[in-house]
């Protein structure tokens, strides 16, 4: 723990794919093997790191001693201004902070883990090397980014080179609609940015605002930090929650109630589209269905992710009292999320579009896991959100390798593939028990803990969301047990099984799935002593309403 604590290690985690970067544009173009093992052993140094921190993490202390800040971006006000207001500086002030707790580090060792899983993955790619691994790397460290990020300024940052880096990697690295697929991802997604950026900048003008007094010098500073917000919002004696009338002069920084809930609301849609919620889920089906094998285990694994994770750190962290008056609404857009992902994953005839629809589905279980509203619901979601990334992922990957061999991915085109390739179709039936959620699988650990958090509190709507996992049995095994039994197509001839640069990436996924499965408390315990901060921030609000 002390090593840690010398080092910075959370900005070595963040900054590692960068140097690695490097390393690719240094490289000659015609050396793809070389820069294959660059990226590979580039994707491997946060995974080894993120193990040590999470080895190290204090649950007690909830991560604390694992945080960095460093004086960043400093916006100076007009002169005309400071006069105004007898102040000797107004300032806009952004800071490089870094930090984790029991939400964010779960998620981070889902982003190095898949992501090196992926590199493996990338095998696939048949073109243009160089760029691809450019845009590859820096795309993990917007991801990264994203669930480090203490400041709102930061975190959009990283939110924006995530966005940029999957537009090319969908549009020239993806299947046969791949532009129209990039497009419609940027369109959305760009859109969802607009939303949450405008957010942000209220929050930054209200919440944000503090003065920082040094004697006679007084400084007016409106601040990134998602600490100062937090610490405001939070405050009774705050200026943000203080009228014009308890101040005794006009104030401008005041949040209203109405002003709380249209910032609730732009970040509840903001995130919604990232995660996706209904009916913000049309551009997700195109890029699952385009992008390449590597990419898409991304998406799908991670950076669905990030709209739960926004959406809980900004949305319900900072507004626990409009999220929890809207508590029902999140359930029933929950419900909504698994019934027409489950329905429409039934009715389609190409594999891609099944998990695709499936992922909807299983977005839904997270944001019931949300509305619950109490510890075992909030456990849930965020388990859920881990072994979703995982199985995800390990489902792609192996619809990658079969496309490749076959050609196709269409239901009614595969068959049999079990006596040709058994040890990549005994990984794709486990791989879909874990999505139907099987015990013993990681997938039901964090539906179970979902459907048992909303039970406490909608205990009709938890009946009806339950169809769902009947749902998700039925398309599951109807798709897997097509591609792995029957007779095989004669057009296919003989099939390879898995290799090893395959089978490596299948076989760490299964294990983790399996291991959280079998031994859940590997997550929940860090979960459990972890989040009590963010547990006493919603429920103290919950018991005083």
């Amino acid at each position: 723990m002390s090593i840690l604590n010398d080092i910075p290690i959370l900005s070595i985690i963040l900054l590692s794919p960068l140097l690695g970067l490097l390393v690719v544009l240094l490289l000659p173009k015609h050396r793809s093997s070389w820069m294959k093992a660059a990226v590979i052993i580039t994707t491997l140094v946060p995974l080894v790191l993120s193990l040590w921190l999470y080895a190290n993490f204090d649950k007690q202390q909830g991560g604390a001693a694992f945080e960095e800040q460093y004086d960043w971006v400093e916006v100076p006000l007009n002169k005309e201004l400071q006069d105004a207001n007898g102040v000797s500086s107004i300032l806009f002030k952004f800071q490089y902070e870094l930090g984790i707790d029991g939400l964010s580090l779960p998620l981070i060792l889902l982003t190095v883990l898949v992501t090196a899983m992926a590199a493996l993955a990338s095998v696939h790619i048949k073109k243009r090397w160089k760029s691809f691994f450019v845009w590859f790397l820096l795309l993990e460290t917007g991801m990264l980014g994203v669930f480090l990020a203490r400041d709102l300024f930061l975190f959009f940052i990283f939110f924006e080179i995530t966005l940029i880096a999957m537009y090319f990697l969908i549009g020239i690295w993806g299947y046969f609609n791949r532009e129209r697929a990039a497009n419609q991802f940027l369109i959305y997604n760009g859109i969802g940015s607009a939303i949450m950026l405008f957010a942000f900048v209220l929050l930054v003008n209200t919440a944000g605002f503090h003065i920082d007094q040094a004697g006679e010098q007084a400084s007016f500073i409106y601040s990134g930090s998602y600490g100062d917000i937090l610490h405001n919002l939070t405050d009774p004696a705050a200026w943000v929650n203080l009228s014009s009338s308890q101040l005794g002069m006009s104030n401008p920084f005041q949040m209203t109630d109405t002003l709380q809930w249209a910032i609730f609301i732009m970040l509840l849609v903001a995130f919604g589209i990232k995660l996706p919620v209904f009916p913000f889920h049309t551009w997700m089906l195109k890029v699952h269905t385009e992008a390449p094998t590597s990419i898409v285990m991304i998406h799908s694994g991670i950076l669905l992710k990030m709209g739960a994770y926004g959406l809980l750190r900004f949305g319900i962290l900072l507004f626990p009292e409009q999220a929890r008056e809207w508590a029902f609404v999140l359930a029933v857009l929950g419900l909504i999320n698994i019934l027409y992902g489950a329905l429409l994953a039934f009715r389609q005839k190409d594999f891609k579009l099944v998990l695709a629809y499936s992922s909807i589905s299983h977005m839904g279980i997270v944001l019931l896991g949300l509305a619950a509203f109490n510890e075992i619901g909030l456990q849930g979601a965020i388990f859920q959100l881990v072994s979703h990334g995982l199985i995800s992922a390990l489902l792609f990957l192996i619809v990658g390798s079969i496309y490749e061999r076959t050609g196709t991915t269409m239901l009614s085109e595969l068959g049999g593939l079990a006596r040709s390739m058994p040890f990549m179709s005994g990984v794709l039936l486990t791989a879909g028990l874990a999505s139907l959620g099987l015990p013993g699988l990681s997938g039901f650990v964090g539906e179970i803990l979902s459907f048992l958090g909303l039970f406490e509190t909608m205990r009709w709507l938890t009946a009806v969301a339950l169809l769902g996992v009947i749902l998700t049995a039925v398309y599951v095994l109807r798709a897997v047990l097509k591609i792995t039994f029957g007779p095989e197509p004669d057009t296919f001839g003989a099939l390879k099984d898995a290799r090893l640069i395959e089978a490596v990436p299948m076989i760490v996924l299964l294990a983790f799935i399996l291991l959280l499965g079998c031994y859940p408390s590997v997550l929940t315990d860090t979960l459990q002593s972890s989040l009590g901060g963010l547990y006493d921030q919603l429920f103290a609000t919950r018991a005083g309403g």
